[in-house]
């Protein structure tokens, strides 16, 4: 009966046909091993068990090679009793019903159903006996030798040759390993503190967010699951506070942790991942009629623009100019929680509905901007009633009667209400009463000081002794949160929001904010199944969905990440390390490329722009643009950069960057510049900008040191693109020297970041700090025509107003097209 069985480790499989033969084959005699060991097999993927319940081997069916790192166990499934973890002592086999008993020190027993698919393994935890004494179970970890892609979210590990990965299949079966309380897993920081010290630096650069489903290790890598047991409250360190009440929750325990092991063709990965979708009703969301993870337009970028029902018409019309698809609000609404839209929209979500008709019409799908379980302090969830549902960190009790007005709150424990960090609102809930406090008293009798009575709309009241006294979470934005069955109706309240409206595009920014249920990603899958499952069909069927954050089981359900703010300085400096490093890890996790938001403001340059749009070439990543109809209105290069937006997105989407171009431009260092030549076909050009500036010199007061510099020409011959800025005051009485050929004076006071521009000609421009065409300034031909090679030019200015104003000259000779 053996011989049956084990030779198959050694035999490649010649199709995906000889594949799905086997599983049924290769179960069938693997009952008969006995039942000190089995084999099990899908797709390519065979697992040979030991009689300890170890995996012994995990072999690629097609080539025979054994990917299972020796030098670690592999544990099939591991309990946690009284705070340790341990591995299985012993394993059978039953054919009679597909399963595995696996025997634990201390007496558990767990029963594990083996289920084979052409695709993929199922392995499903059907019972423990005694359950109460597990505190959780581990699937894995299961130790690899494959460790040239490791997608830690996606849960795979891929070479040029095979993936090899886990697939949770269920909310409560978590990617990762339980190394928090709070099942929160923790980030690089935490890795480089203690935790994970001995990382290699090949290995952090892995756990940019957070290790879940798959981790690199020194061997290679492994793959891991686990489920918590929720059936008691638990006091535990989460949402920056020491202590925290985690409540119980009645999701049936361990019993019910499901995951999917599988082995494939790396090519055929993506293909892989949609079977097990499909076959184990897991989410698979589609865009334009594909799978949305594979879908092209997964990455679009799109407009982020403050339309109301009154301007619809003017929003849609400024993302056709931009040649974009998608049209986003960062923010509709007046509460968050039941999503009460603003001003903007006087008819409600009938208004909405009307925007959202007219733009269809047009050919765009819109958007809305949302911050998940935050809850505003205005919604009908706080006021005029508090809902008991809010998250509460913790509770003490009042230890005398409180009347109406008092303004010390007596309680019985300081444990909760002594914790200042994240807790901005230092709100507790009596009754249906929200009382603030300042801090709480520095010795007993415990007392909450400085309180502010029936705050946020609610009733002061008078309360007995013994009443519950909450503390409730809240967030830095002053926001509340919620606990789970808050979070999943808030969920479906937004999922309401779409089907009523007929909305296509979300972001679940604050995602973070469902640590607020004590259960981590738990928490965060909870909310975002809770919108998916309550969708209707035809918006399952298109739409995009982004978040702050990602993990395993939402991978399912999210598009895309897209986050890097705008907010702290300009398209090149705000956040840029931090986008760069996103594009590796969604690469590794099989995810659509984002480069974050971008911010148009009147001053933005058609230079910076296309410094961006270069990056999202580059990346082949989508990014949201972020405006508003004073910029579009107020800059000068309005049109110029809308059309360079949609000339650049028409020719990522094509797909006609070259692997070389890609690599060329992910260097941020280097700019370029992209023509439509129509028909479909580009040109692509690489500029290199050379700066000067000037500052305040010492010959006389008021001048500017002259400057020189030297620069090449590495195209044809060409005018030469400058420009010619104040910086800090005014400046005038300029002059240019082109290689020693005799100085341009430009006879033109520029104010501060005013500039001259000269693009060719015989004319440069004079424009104002808006890039508004202010006036010009004649050029005669031929004055900065450039040969190719090496060049110099000088300039100086005269500085006016302030000594501190300086000048600033950029010059931006161009290389030869490349087209496309």
């Amino acid at each position: 009966m053996t011989d049956r069985c084990w030779p198959l480790r050694h035999r490649a499989l010649g199709s995906a046909h000889a594949a799905t033969l086997l599983v049924v084959l290769l179960l069938a005699s693997c009952a008969r091993l006995g039942t000190g060991r089995a084999e099990w097999a899908a797709g390519t993927l065979r697992l040979s068990i030991d009689g300890q319940g170890r995996i012994v081997r995990m072999i690629d069916g097609r080539s025979g090679r054994d990917y299972r790192a020796d030098t670690v166990p592999s544990p099939l499934l591991s309990v946690q009793v009284d705070g340790v973890l341990h591995a299985p002592e012993s394993f059978a086999w039953q054919r009679a019903d597909s399963t595995a008993t696996l025997h634990y020190a201390g007496g558990v027993t767990a029963t594990v159903r083996v289920t084979a698919k052409p695709t993929h393994l199922v392995l499903e935890l059907t019972d423990v006996e005694p359950v109460e004494p597990v505190q959780l179970v581990v699937w894995g970890p299961y130790a690899t030798t494959v460790a040239d892609t490791i997608g830690e979210t996606v849960g795979v590990a891929r070479d040029s040759v095979i993936a090899v990965g886990l697939q949770a299949l269920n909310p409560k079966t978590l990617g990762g390993l339980p190394w928090r309380d709070n099942d929160f897993p923790p980030q690089i920081d935490v890795f480089e503190s203690g935790d994970y010290a001995d990382l290699s630096e090949e290995g952090k650069r892995y756990v940019l967010y957070r290790v879940e489903a798959a981790k690199p290790e020194s061997f290679g890598s492994t793959l891991q699951a686990y489920t918590r047991n929720r059936t008691r409250n638990r006091v535990i360190a989460n949402w920056d506070h020491d202590r925290y009440v985690a409540p119980r929750f009645a999701d049936g325990g361990v019993v019910g942790s499901k995951i999917a092991l599988f082995g494939s063709p790396t090519g055929d990965l993506f293909a892989t991942l949609a079977a097990i979708e499909i076959a184990e009703g897991l989410p698979h969301p589609t865009l334009d009629g594909e799978w949305a993870k594979t879908a092209r337009s997964a990455s679009a970028a799109y407009l982020i623009l403050d339309f109301g029902e009154a301007d619809i018409d003017e929003a849609v019309s400024w993302t056709k100019r931009a040649g974009l698809r998608y049209l986003y609000h960062p923010g509709p609404f007046r509460t968050w929680g039941h999503f009460e839209l603003g001003e903007r929209f006087p008819h409600g979500r009938d208004g909405l509905r009307q925007c959202v008709e007219q733009a269809e019409a047009a050919g765009i799908m819109v958007g809305v901007h949302t911050l998940s379980n935050f809850i505003t302090t205005n919604d009908a969830y706080v006021t005029p009633v508090p809902d008991p549902r809010l998250a509460r960190v913790g509770a003490s009790a009042l230890t005398a009667d409180l009347d109406a007005r008092q303004t010390e709150i007596p309680v019985a424990s300081p444990e909760f209400f002594a914790q200042y960090r994240n807790n901005t609102l230092r709100t507790v809930v009596v009754g249906h009463e929200l009382i603030q406090y300042r801090v709480v008293s520095e010795e007993a009798p415990w007392r909450l000081l400085d309180a502010k009575r029936g705050v946020f709309g609610t009733a002061a009241s008078r309360h007995a002794a013994g009443d519950s006294v909450a503390l409730l979470a809240d967030h830095g934005y002053r926001v509340f949160l919620t606990d789970v069955d808050l979070g999943r109706e808030v969920a479906t309240n937004l999922a309401d929001l779409f089907n009523e409206t007929g909305l296509r595009q979300i972001s679940f920014d604050g995602l973070e904010g469902n640590q607020s249920t004590g259960m981590g990603n738990y928490g965060e899958i909870l909310f975002t199944t809770a919108w998916y499952d309550h969708l209707s069909d035809g918006i399952k069927r298109h739409y995009i969905a982004d978040a702050s954050r990602t993990s395993h089981f939402f991978w399912h359900i999210y598009t895309r990440m897209n986050w890097g703010e705008p907010w702290y300085a300009g398209f090149r400096e705000s956040q840029t390390e931090y986008r760069l490093k996103n594009q590796p890890y969604f690469r590794r996790n099989l995810v659509p490329g984002m480069l974050g938001w971008f911010k148009m403001t009147a001053q933005t340059s058609i230079e910076d722009v296309e410094w961006m749009l270069a990056r999202s070439g580059a990346f082949d990543a989508g990014y949201a643009f972020v405006t508003s109809y004073e910029a579009l209105h107020g800059n000068g290069f309005t049109d110029r950069i809308l059309d360079a937006i949609g000339t650049w997105e028409r020719a990522r989407m094509a797909g006609t960057f070259s692997a070389e171009q890609k690599r060329a431009m992910e260097d941020v260092a280097r700019e370029f510049h992209l023509e439509s030549r129509g028909d479909g076909a580009w040109e692509l050009t690489e500029i290199y900008p050379h700066v000067v500036r000037q500052g305040p010199g010492a010959r006389q007061p008021g001048a500017l040191r002259s400057s020189t510099l030297a620069f090449d020409n590495p195209g044809d011959a060409q005018d030469l693109t400058w420009i010619l800025s104040a910086e800090g005051g005014s400046v005038s009485g300029c002059r240019l020297t082109l290689d020693d050929a005799g100085a341009l004076r430009l006879d033109v006071r520029l104010s501060d970041r005013w500039s001259i521009r000269y693009e060719g000609g015989d004319v440069a421009t004079i424009r104002n700090a808006d890039n508004v065409v202010r006036g010009s300034v004649p050029i005669r031909a031929g004055t900065f025509r450039l040969a190719p090679g090496r060049h110099t030019i000088g300039f100086t200015c005269d500085a006016l107003l302030k000594d501190e104003a300086g000048a600033r000259l950029e010059v931006r000779p161009r290389g030869r097209p490349a087209p496309l």
